[in-house]
């Protein structure tokens, strides 16, 4: 099958994958960076303005499927609905020591500035309420602001999160029409766990069509 590269990271799909819309947004069921990844669950990040509802981001989480399964059987048998509020569930998902990417696809333009703000905000509060905001995490949620402070996020520009099977690091990546690949390493262990919090965090988190998203799909392979 023919590969070709898919905007990030050095991430690869085949041309004849197939594919899931996300609100009219193509993701491939599997991409590859060291190894395939597949899509395990995918949403939308939104606010509602006067019964208005604004969409920002539509979001895909892709992970090794098999081995993030070994890491989850202490929830076999579990309901969606159950597994939805639990959030002993997210926090072994989050910890699981397996490949994941998080693919992000802007729907509506707004500065990259402002997401910046909402993703250090939200790292910040999570680790402050842990006690593990020192220094070094502080130092390196100002280079994720910088990172995001001079972006413009245009219709169909491609964020992504990579977290390698190595705990500790998060690979940034943003690519929007005209521009060069940007890229930026984390290399702290707490705000890279928190940052998968930020999607993977159950009811804390900020989609919670991608938490219901992942709920489902796991519920389903925990079953099988």
């Amino acid at each position: 099958m023919l590969k070709k590269r898919f905007g990030t990271l050095g991430v690869v799909v085949g041309t004849e994958m197939a594919t899931v819309e996300v609100e009219g947004i193509p993701f491939p069921q599997e991409i590859t960076v060291s190894k395939p990844l597949s899509l395990l669950a995918h949403g939308i990040t939104d606010i509602e303005i006067h019964f208005l509802q604004i969409k920002y981001n539509a979001i895909g989480v892709y992970l090794e499927k098999d081995n993030v399964l070994g890491h989850l059987e202490s929830w076999k048998g579990k309901k969606a609905e159950e597994l939805v509020q639990d959030d002993g569930f997210f926090q072994a998902l989050v910890s699981a020591p397996v490949e994941k990417l998080f693919r992000i696809v802007v729907i509506k333009e707004i500065k990259g500035s402002q997401y910046g703000v909402q993703l250090e905000s939200s790292v910040r509060d999570r680790l402050v309420s842990v006690d593990k905001y020192e220094d070094e995490e502080e130092e390196s949620l100002e280079k994720v602001t910088e990172f995001f402070q001079s972006k413009y996020f245009k219709p169909n520009s491609v964020l992504t999160f990579h977290f390698p099977n190595t705990p500790g690091i998060a690979e940034i990546s943003f690519v929007t029409e005209g521009k060069g690949e940007a890229k930026l390493t984390v290399e702290n262990k707490n705000v890279a766990e928190m940052i998968q919090k930020w999607y993977l965090g159950g009811e804390s988190a900020v989609s919670p069509t991608t938490v219901k998203s992942l709920a489902d799909q796991f519920a389903a392979l925990l079953s099988a």
